[in-house]
């Protein structure tokens, strides 16, 4: 990899204070950043409305300045793959999952966590973990069934059936 090429970021989310870990991740990739001359990417990860917080945003930026991590694009830097804050990326991704459902690579979910997490303690040990699937196939009958539950969906990536990627 060409040193102008390194394109690193760390992307905290505003819910509280920046634990030992958080720090230890950003102080390593601007390390590797400015080893290889390459740019420090800030991302704000801040779509959990309920738990983020304009207070935790302003420590995030604080605590990174007085650690002298300075990054190069990300709030108050713009570059060009911004904006850097998620919650304002909102379209951008919704416009995404429309592409990929238009092109039968995703799905629409309708499954309450509650449901997923039944089925998963029910499947039988040794079996492959991780989302089983269930909507991946339904009929216009049990879409119409679960739209008339008021249930919001999901997008799922339409994964091939058998392999684990």
């Amino acid at each position: 990899m060409r040193p102008e090429q390194v394109r690193v970021r760390f992307a905290p989310s505003p819910t509280g204070n920046l634990h030992v870990g958080a720090v230890r991740t950003a102080l390593f990739n601007w390390v590797f950043a400015r080893h290889h001359g390459g740019t420090l990417v800030l991302r704000i990860e801040d779509t959990d409305a309920a738990r983020s917080t304009e207070e935790s945003y302003r420590n995030v930026l604080n605590s990174l300045r007085w650690l002298g991590i300075e990054w190069d694009e990300g709030p108050e830097k713009d570059g060009p793959y911004g904006p850097y804050l998620q919650s304002q990326r909102r379209e951008l991704y919704a416009d995404a999952a429309e592409r990929l459902l238009a092109g039968g690579h995703a799905y629409r979910c309708y499954c309450t966590t509650e449901e997923t997490e039944a089925r998963a303690k029910a499947r039988p040990k040794g079996a492959p973990s991780g989302y089983d699937g269930f909507c991946r196939d339904l009929s216009q009958e049990q879409v119409d069934a679960f739209l008339a539950e008021a249930r919001t969906p999901v997008v799922r990536m339409r994964m091939p059936e058998g392999e684990i990627v």
